[in-house]
């Protein structure tokens, strides 16, 4: 192995550190990579940039279309509303819920069905009596589940193909071909969930972000130039309101509490209420009442009471201000919203709104024109936008968009048509028949993902070309001793635990070329291997970060870290080893296809 080789090995090392213990984004570090490869000389071009001509990136591009269209024509509303029903124990609940959403993240995004249901499920749980906390996770490990029973599922299977079909020159995988593992490891998943779970999951049905009066406080000012200045708190209409109650008044760094009815009002005030959403929209709508972060002398946050909307979003992992406070994020400037609450674990954050540091996985509660909840409801900042207040969806085109999905899937399904055509006149169809916009396919576009994906196989390249591949390959075959079966598993091992530390795409791409240098070393079918790499890249449970549905859920479920360690840990290993037991049993290891 020559420098180059050696150079790339320090580069897929320097990227997984990167990953693993910095907040820069994925993206940008496998651009950089890249750019060191291409300069370097180790690549050319035209190797550099294939990521972004492979079928199986442009296929993951189409398909976040397609499943914008379900998503906005109401497609995953309705299936929903007819399944859900009014069942009477959690396992029912979870039998439920995991119908629609196992289904539907075979051919789907996870990502919308699961931003989808979470609204709906808080609402239904509510309606018959079970803490959402019993539910959100499982939602989660479905939709993942879900993901691994077709071609379609996730983007790792896409891509993980279309790097098999680049480096072997083989056709690839059929839409259905991951079903003989992925369906087994589904139902014994969910059996494992039903039997498990509804002990194991924390009932904290008391510690929805916004929704209990004892956990949940909202700040607000008096506008300078409002009428309520020089009024009392009781002629204010600020004493009688439903479901909220005024806690305190902060006026020149001291704090008056209780408050009487006859204290007077004077602007710049801050008042500290305490309710539930649905109280909140009443005091939202006097006129005079501002959030707490506007300043005198700033454009007001909407031109009309009218205008105003609550919305509700999870912070990602990707967005811009973590780390920062709301005031040096310039929140309100950045987003156009204004954030009135932050619960962080199930529990409001407490202390002064503009001091506190964002994390991921916080829930927000912003006060936002209209067109900010469908501004970034695709936006990489936050992973769930709900607007508080929306109307219900409309689902004139919501059959439609299922007629496209169902012809998409059975085109490609039978072979009449390859899978990236499929997709691309299933995103095209979508537009035709308006199922959703283009300005929502646009926005469906998940670009930071689809540049780490295109980024991710220069770096694939690079380990087979200069040799590396085959270093690590003999490697693995002398650790093995020889044993197909071995092999297997410490293929799946690496991938799983590279998937729990950095993206799952990226993981499963520094991986295809490795394994195959395995196979072809050792004479084994690629076959089995290819997806033991599918299935471990997209079985992350033990974190909520290490898969982006899991971080969506942790907020609204009101879970601690604990509480996915607690139930993920033994999933992992359960699917692990089912995975793993059908590749051994299932498939001829030691001849090649």
């Amino acid at each position: 192995m020559d420098w180059s080789g050696w150079f790339s090995l320090f580069l897929v090392f320097a990227v997984l550190a990167t990953l693993i213990f910095t907040r820069v984004q994925a993206y940008l570090v496998m651009m950089a990579a890249l750019t060191l490869l291409s300069v370097s000389g180790i690549l050319t071009p035209t190797e550099a940039l294939s990521g972004f001509s492979n079928s199986g990136l442009i296929t993951v591009a189409a398909m976040f279309v397609v499943a914008a269209g379900i998503h906005a024509s109401g497609g995953i509303d309705m299936m929903v509303k007819h399944l859900l029903g009014r069942p009477s124990t959690v396992r029912a609940a979870m039998l439920r819920v995991f119908a629609p959403v196992v289904a539907l993240s075979g051919y789907l995004n996870n990502t919308p069905v699961v931003a989808t249901m979470i609204p709906a499920l808080n609402a239904w749980a509510k309606r018959i009596d079970i803490a959402p906390s019993k539910l959100m996770i499982p939602l989660s490990y479905g939709a993942i589940l879900g993901g691994t029973l077709t071609l379609i599922g996730t983007s790792t299977n896409l891509v993980v193909n279309g790097q098999y079909q680049a480096i072997t020159g083989n056709e690839g995988f059929s839409l259905f071909s991951i079903a003989a593992v992925g369906l087994p490891a589904a139902l014994v998943g969910i059996a494992f969930m039903l039997v498990f779970f509804p002990r194991w999951l924390p009932d904290r049905r008391e510690k929805k972000p916004f929704g209990n009066l004892r956990e949940f406080t909202l700040e607000v000012a008096i506008d300078s130039s409002g009428p309520l200045v020089g009024q009392s708190v009781e002629d204010a209409g600020l004493r009688g309101l439903r479901r909220v109650y005024l806690v305190e008044i902060e006026r020149d760094g001291r704090v008056i509490t209780p408050v009487r009815s006859g204290e007077i009002l004077r602007g710049g005030d801050r008042l500290v209420f305490a309710g539930d959403t649905e109280a909140i929209s009443d005091l939202l709508r006097m006129r005079g009442i501002v959030p707490s972060d506007h300043h005198d002398g700033e454009v007001a946050l909407t031109s009309g009471v009218e205008e105003r909307r609550l919305v509700e979003a999870v912070v990602s992992p990707h967005c811009e201000v973590i780390g920062k406070s709301i005031r040096d994020a310039e929140f309100r400037k950045r987003y156009g919203a204004a954030v009135l609450a932050v619960a962080r674990e199930g529990k409001r954050v407490a202390g002064n709104l503009g001091s506190i540091k964002l994390k991921a996985g916080d829930s927000l509660l912003l006060e936002a024109r209209p067109g900010f909840a469908l501004r970034q409801r695709y936006s990489k900042d936050f992973l769930l936008i709900n607007d508080l207040e929306a109307e219900s969806p409309r689902h004139e085109k919501g059959l439609t968009s299922w007629l496209i999905l169902i012809a998409m899937v059975l085109a490609a399904g039978t072979g009449l048509i390859s899978m990236l055509n499929a997709a691309l006149i299933g995103a095209g169809a979508m537009l035709v028949t308006r199922c959703c916009s283009v300005s929502q396919a646009q926005k469906s576009l998940d670009l930071p993902v689809l540049i780490t994906i295109a980024a991710s196989f220069a770096l694939g390249v690079a380990l087979q070309k200069t040799g590396v591949a085959s270093v690590l390959a003999e490697g693995v075959i002398s650790l093995s001793y020889g044993h197909p079966w071995l092999m297997l598993i410490l293929v799946y091992l690496c991938v799983s635990l590279l998937t729990e530390m950095v993206t799952n795409n990226a993981a499963a791409i520094i991986m295809v070329p490795i394994v195959l240098q395995i196979t072809a070393g050792a004479g084994l079918n690629p076959e089995p291997f290819m997806f033991a790499v599918m299935m471990a890249a997209s079985a992350s449970f033990a974190t909520p970060l290490g898969y982006q549905t899991n971080l969506m859920v942790y907020g609204p479920g009101g879970y601690v870290f604990s509480d996915y360690l607690k139930v993920g840990i033994p999933m992992n290993l359960l699917i692990g080893a089912v995975t793993v037991t059908i590749l051994i049993s299932g498939w001829n290891l030691t001849l090649s296809p």
